[in-house]
C-alpha cells in the first residue's frame, strides 16, 4: 500500500478559481486514489481529466467516480485516439482558460506527483507566475527510480541549460502550476511540442517572457502500478525539439501582471 494512502489529509483553503488538470492514458489502477486524495485536500479547486480513449477504461472509472462524488468538481475530456501529452496539456488549458480560471495547475495521473504538495505550490504562487515542483532542489528527491531513468532526466535538464540557457533545477517536472496571465501571454497556439518535451518548451516561453518562477521541492515516486510511456522516440522527440528551439527566434518582452 502506498504510504499516502493511509494519511489523514487536511484540507486546503483554495482563494483562487483553480483548475488541476491530469491527462491520463491506461490508468485506471491510479486514477481513482489521486482524485480521491486531490478533493481531500484542495476540495476548493476543480479537476479536468484529459483521457484519449485509454483501452483500460480510465475513463469509465472517472464517470464512476463522479457519480459516486457528485459535489467533487471533477470533469472528463474524451479524446479520440492518442494524441500525445502535449495535445492533452494544451487541451486541458484552453478548457481552464475558456471557463475563467486563474490558477491552472498540470500534474501526472500514476500518483507520482503526490497531491500532498498542492497547498505549498498554491501558497507559493502568491508573488509569482509559475512553480514548479522540483526533484532536485534541497529537500526534493526521488523514491525508487531506475537509474536508466535518473540518468535520462538528468541528461534532459543538463542540455536543456546548456542548448537554451534555461534556469532552475528541474526543467522537465510536469508538475507545475501557471497563473492565467502568463499562459496569455505565451499563447497556447505557440507551443509546437507534442509529448514531454512539450514541458520544455513551456518553460523556454515562460523565462523568454520574464515570467517570475519558483520552485519547490516536491518527493517523485515511481509509479507502482501501470506502465512508463517514456519510448525511445519520446527521447528522439525530446532532443531535435531542444534543438529546435535552440534556432527559434523568440523576442524576449516583459511579462505584465
Amino acid at each position: 500500500m502506498r504510504i499516502l494512502e493511509a494519511v489523514k489529509f487536511v484540507a486546503h483553503d483554495v482563494k483562487e478559481k483553480t483548475l488541476i488538470i491530469i491527462p491520463t492514458y491506461n490508468e485506471r489502477e491510479n486514477i481513482e486514489l489521486l482524485l480521491t486524495q486531490i478533493t481531500q485536500i484542495v476540495p476548493g479547486a476543480d479537476v479536468v481529466v484529459v483521457d484519449d480513449q485509454s483501452p483500460d477504461g480510465t475513463g469509465q472509472v472517472v464517470k464512476d467516480f463522479c457519480q459516486k462524488n457528485p459535489d467533487a468538481n471533477v470533469q472528463l475530456i474524451e479524446r479520440e485516439g492518442k494524441r500525445g501529452l502535449g495535445y492533452a496539456y494544451r487541451a486541458g488549458m484552453r478548457y481552464g482558460l475558456d471557463r475563467g480560471y486563474e490558477v491552472l495547475i498540470t500534474m501526472d495521473a500514476d500518483m507520482s506527483h503526490s497531491p500532498l504538495h498542492l497547498p505549498a505550490m498554491l501558497s507559493t504562487l502568491k508573488g509569482n507566475d509559475v512553480v514548479i515542483g522540483s526533484r532536485y532542489i534541497w529537500d526534493g528527491g526521488t523514491i525508487n527510480w531506475r537509474i536508466r531513468r535518473i540518468l535520462l532526466s538528468w541528461l534532459a535538464n543538463r542540455f536543456a541549460r546548456f542548448l537554451l540557457g534555461l534556469k532552475g533545477g528541474d526543467l522537465t517536472s510536469g508538475f507545475r502550476a501557471y497563473r492565467r496571465g502568463i499562459l496569455e501571454t505565451i499563447g497556447l497556439e505557440k507551443v509546437r511540442s507534442n509529448g514531454y518535451s512539450y514541458l520544455v518548451e513551456m518553460l523556454f516561453r515562460v523565462q523568454r517572457n520574464n515570467a517570475r518562477v519558483a520552485e519547490i521541492p516536491i518527493i517523485f515516486y515511481d509509479r507502482t502500478m501501470g506502465r512508463s510511456k517514456i519510448s525511445r522516440k519520446e527521447i528522439y522527440k525530446g532532443a531535435f525539439t531542444l534543438l529546435r528551439l535552440r534556432f527559434t527566434k523568440t523576442k524576449k518582452k516583459t511579462h505584465q501582471t
